[in-house]
């Protein structure tokens, strides 16, 4: 062989060397990496354990907070709203009732017929209408006449054997979603607007008055017998329907908790005791906080850079506004210190709120074979394509992770009020069912949170007393709610039906 032949050789085993080394070191890194990515995993599952020691622990945190906010206004983070709703329907009810759902951009008006034990929901009929942008940012008039006008319209289109006796007026349930400071079972003053709206001149008035105001404007002639929160309306929904309905929760975009509890155990309450000798309470659950809540780093920086810091921390752990948004901050971590997608972190994964929880509950919901479904979110919603099975997987992972901590606090917070009111233990003897009624697209939607909850609640109860406590999807109380505690709280109950 010849010196250049030599030569030629040596230079391409050399070329073959740095090539191989060049590949192993390339492996080396990504492998690296890969350890990077799984490390900030296996951080983040830890800080968010839910053992059931914990969950047990979350529970008698929510007791001790509800005994607290009902001894005195301001006592716990828990505000214990006294609602004023001491009547539950019972299912007697009878004749033409109507509600009012104001709780976002849009409104709905309904009518509900109720025959009594026997025939139930005879008819039910309702429109949704939506609010023009400027009337959320307008006066507290312009926005209650629009509204007034809107039910006027729905009246007008009763049918003829409904009308109702000149001598009775038509009786409304009104479901205000913006934080009220409840007066009376008909009157609350608005404490301050959220959801976009912004209308100065409704702060500090009663609701009920401005939109009393507005129907008289313009003649009609109707009366708001309840106002009440979607939760409240929700709880009554249940008990309409199951005389064993003793709480009800809302998870979906928000969460809150509403229950049944014996007048004579809320010390702060100073009125006469009501004839049923129970009281709804509105917890405001949202705003539960303990110290033995496991919360990581990325909850925290979520709730500094929060329109509201420091407060609705139970909510930013389990609500479905927040928890596609906790996902998107571990993914950018992961790609920002293990470039989990490339050397160059995806532009639209640095967009808070971009990656919602219905996102997040189709990836991890995925049963396709080689995640198709989590390629496609990814690719959509954040620009990533190209992604290994492997990569998929650990997405998927991180979903698990975030939901069953939600699902599993949700538990400890419902084991929690089923504790305050007694019903966490056999009584000698006793076979009594408590039913809590649900609702909300979280609950509704998301069925692998849904079981994870509702089989840990018979965890922390134990297989005996879960026997007795139900789960029971109830869907749209709140509109529908409204409507019944305009019928249990009627001027006219006690009147025969004409």
């Amino acid at each position: 062989m010849g010196k250049v032949a030599v030569g030629a050789a040596v230079g391409c085993a050399v070329a073959v060397c740095a090539a191989a080394a060049l590949v192993v070191h390339h492996r080396m890194k990504s492998s690296g990496k890969w350890a990077q990515a799984q490390s900030i995993l296996k951080d983040f599952e830890e800080k968010c354990g839910t053992p059931i020691s914990k969950l047990k622990q979350v529970a008698d945190a929510m007791t001790v907070e509800m005994h607290a906010g009902l001894a005195s206004e301001g006592g716990s983070k828990l505000k214990m709203i006294i609602s004023y709703a001491d009547n539950l329907p019972t299912g007697d009810e009878k004749g033409l009732f109507y509600a009012l759902d104001l709780g976002g951009t849009n409104f709905r008006v309904l009518r509900v017929h109720l025959g009594g034990k026997e025939h139930r929901v005879v008819k039910q009929e309702f429109e949704e209408v939506s609010i023009p942008p400027h009337l959320m940012t307008g006066s507290s008039d312009a926005l209650f006449d629009y509204i007034a006008e809107a039910l006027a319209k729905f009246v007008a289109t009763e049918s003829e054997g409904l009308h109702f006796s000149p001598d009775r007026q038509r009786e409304l349930g009104f479901t205000f979603s913006f934080p009220v400071r409840q007066t009376s079972i008909s009157s609350g003053t608005l404490i301050k607007w959220t959801k976009g709206f912004l209308i100065e001149d409704a702060v500090g008035q009663d609701v009920v008055g401005e939109l009393t105001k507005a129907m008289e404007r313009i003649g009609l002639d109707m009366r708001v017998t309840a106002l009440v929160n979607d939760t409240i309306g929700t709880l009554a929904g249940g008990r309409y329907n199951n005389p064993d309905v003793v709480a009800a929760v809302i998870l979906g975009t928000g969460t809150n908790a509403a229950y049944v509890e014996r007048a004579h155990a809320i010390p702060k309450w100073h009125g006469l005791l009501p004839k049923s000798g129970d009281m709804v309470i509105n917890m405001e659950w949202g705003n539960f906080r303990s110290s033995h809540l496991p919360i990581s780093e990325y909850d925290q920086a979520l709730d500094t850079e929060s329109l509201n810091p420091g407060e609705q921390i139970f909510e930013k752990l389990i609500s479905g506004m927040y928890l596609g948004e906790v996902v998107r901050r571990v993914l950018y971590k992961m790609a920002d210190e293990a470039a989990f997608f490339g050397d160059t972190i995806p532009e639209k994964l640095k967009i808070p709120f971009i990656l919602r929880t219905p996102h997040m509950s189709a990836m991890h919901q995925d049963t396709t074979l080689d995640l198709k479904i989590v390629a496609t979110k990814l690719k959509d919603i954040l620009e990533i394509s190209n992604t290994s099975l492997k990569m998929r997987k650990v997405i998927v992972e991180l979903c698990d992770i975030v939901a069953t901590r939600g699902a599993r606090l949700s538990a400890a917070g419902i084991a929690g009020i089923l504790k305050k009111i007694g019903r966490d233990t056999l009584k000698d003897g006793e076979k009594q069912k408590s039913v809590v009624s649900l609702d909300g697209g979280l609950y509704e939607h998301y069925t692998k949170f849904r079981t994870c909850m509702e089989n840990t609640l018979t965890e922390l109860l134990g297989e005996e007393v879960s026997e007795n406590i139900i789960i029971e999807h109830s869907n749209d109380g709140s509109g529908i709610g409204a409507a019944l505690l305009a019928a249990s709280h009627s001027q006219y109950i006690g009147i025969d039906e004409s």
